[in-house]
């Protein structure tokens, strides 16, 4: 592998096109090589100034550009698995955004791809892992110093929601990364979803339920409860608070720039996961870039993927029946430090 890992981007539109910039004038040690999106004025505009960058409207085709060494998915989630199943023919490391595939039973069979090749190469970017808060709050987990945790209370709020968003998506796209940082911070999975419906905000497009407040429970004893408020208007906010035998610990509160000025205190609420996540989104690219030029893959793995596309199903199962709903996982492959199917 060369001095410079060649990586193939597929998908140009906020969040490739925000993936391209990283790779290109934040991350060192990658270039990107080429890219693909349906609508190939829209790639062009992505890597307008980048020389040498193949522009294609297939995915495959590419994979298949010179100089193509890893790829990262930044297309719909629904893209993601003929994008994955391609990146494995090929031997190709993966960073792939999130949900990895959004229905549980095509994510099982990336794991089971995955697991017929016998070693990992994709990974998966729920960036919260990177964020230095919730870093911080897994290692006092880890450290056992506030006990056992009991309880996860978890906030997550959007200016708005973007066209066709759905009342499902509040749980099976936006609570996918609760789902993910719970696992992580717990170690736990998620057995059961219930999901309650207040009455929807005004502010919501009309038959959108939101918001909505998701209860985890999990194999450990552990509850999980996530406010979700996509349509809240006044800007984007993630919290989350470990409730322990000996003590808490909350994240999410940092203050950010105050500004006075005419008889009152104005202070900045970011207005979206681009600004609240930049420096982990930083973190967990150049993290996966300095791994694959080291010929390893860490990170969320594809059975992080897959657990999150069960317990969200569940979810959406919950939503649509206000019943409490078990969460049905398949084993785990020994790939991924299970006992094998």
């Amino acid at each position: 592998m060369g001095q410079s890992l060649g990586v193939a981007v597929l998908g140009a539109g906020h969040m490739g096109a925000d993936h391209i910039h990283r790779l290109d004038r934040v991350v060192g040690g990658a270039r990107v090589v080429a890219v693909a999106d349906p609508d190939a004025e829209r790639a062009r505009e992505a890597v307008a100034g980048r020389e040498g960058v193949a522009v294609r409207t297939e995915a495959e085709a590419a994979l298949d550009a010179p100089g193509v060494e890893a790829v990262l998915i930044a297309s719909p989630g629904e893209a993601h698995e003929e994008a994955l199943l391609a990146a494995f023919a090929r031997n190709l490391p993966v960073l792939c955004e999130k949900p990895m595939v959004p229905d549980p039973a095509g994510a099982l069979r990336i794991v089971e791809a995955e697991a017929r090749l016998g070693r990992r190469l994709a990974q998966i970017g729920f960036m919260r892992r990177h964020d230095t808060e919730y870093a911080r709050l897994k290692a006092l987990l880890d450290g056992g110093r506030l006990g056992r945790p009991l309880m996860l209370h978890c906030v997550h709020r959007n200016v708005s929601s973007p066209p066709g968003f759905t009342s499902a998506m509040l749980v099976n796209s936006s609570v996918s990364h609760e789902i993910d940082a719970a696992r992580w911070l717990l170690g736990q999975e998620p057995v059961a979803v219930t999901v309650h419906r207040p009455r929807p905000s005004a502010g919501a497009p009309a038959g959108l339920l939101d918001p909505q407040f998701v209860l985890f429970e999990t194999d450990g004893g552990a509850l999980v409860d996530v406010e979700v408020f996509v349509n809240c208007g006044f800007g984007y906010q993630v919290r989350c608070e470990a409730v322990c035998e000996a003590g808490s610990a909350r994240i999410g509160e940092e203050r950010a720039m105050a500004v006075t000025a005419a008889g009152g205190v104005r202070e900045e609420v970011p207005r979206d996961y681009l600004v609240r996540f930049a420096d982990a989104y930083d973190r967990e690219v150049r993290a996966w870039v300095d791994a694959v030029r080291q010929g390893r893959v860490t990170g969320a793995s594809a059975w992080d993927g897959y657990a999150a596309s069960a317990v969200a199903e569940a979810g959406v199962r919950a939503l649509e029946s206000g019943a409490r709903t078990p969460v049905d996982l398949a084993p785990r492959p020994a790939l991924y430090g299970g006992t094998g199917r």
